[in-house]
């Protein structure tokens, strides 16, 4: 059964259910940047974001995945894209991920909020045990990323999935589980408030 569509929102971001509608202005947000030249990622190339969007629907028809475009709450411009998937319901986990921001929004503000907004969701309405972070081991700006939402490393999965080039990629997890969700809220408000008062990457 598919995950219910919801936007999830706060001061600065809000995440709106992904559709092809979103396809031009992710398009150009891929372009700031060039993203789809970081080996490490998976943003789609030009000419490929309908496909994209297409695969994150059909993920979430079949009942893992919650995908969701970006957009920056103050200029109402779309940033990027992220999803929520591998959602299993006993015992009930989720994994974050697919994330890509454009250039100017990179190391900003704009990933802490997203991750609590995505957390929160996870673990206050979806009511998740768990929730997982997956990211390649040679992306080592994504693990510290991820370390500083205050998440566990658990270990490596190796040559666990190919890269858009077709080479074998070891796969880094991490976790945060339910007992640990107040605190690292407490400290995500925090850090988002340091954050919120830089201006974004020229």
């Amino acid at each position: 059964m598919p995950l219910p569509l919801v936007t999830l929102e706060d001061d600065h971001a809000i995440l709106e259910p992904l559709g092809r509608d979103h396809q031009a202005e992710l398009e150009q947000a891929a372009a700031d940047g060039e993203l789809w030249n970081l080996w490490f990622t998976s943003v789609p190339e030009p000419g490929t974001m309908g496909a994209y969007i297409d695969k994150a629907l059909a993920g979430h028809a079949a009942g893992f995945m919650l995908p969701f475009a970006i957009r920056e709450k103050r200029s109402g411009r779309l940033a990027g894209s992220t999803r929520l998937y591998d959602h299993v319901a006993d015992p009930r986990r989720v994994a974050i991920g697919y994330t890509w921001y454009a250039r100017q929004w990179q190391k900003s503000h704009l990933n802490t909020a997203c991750k609590r907004l995505l957390l929160r969701h996870a673990f206050e309405e979806l009511d998740a045990v768990a929730v997982e972070f997956h990211t390649d081991l040679r992306n080592l700006d994504s693990q510290r990323a991820i370390e500083r939402l205050g998440a566990q490393r658990e270990g490596v999965l190796r040559q666990h999935k190919r890269r858009n080039d077709g080479t074998l990629r070891d796969t880094v997890c991490y976790s945060i589980l339910d007992r640990e969700w107040p605190d690292v809220d407490k400290w995500l408000g925090l850090r988002l408030a340091r954050l919120a008062a830089r201006p974004p990457i020229a």
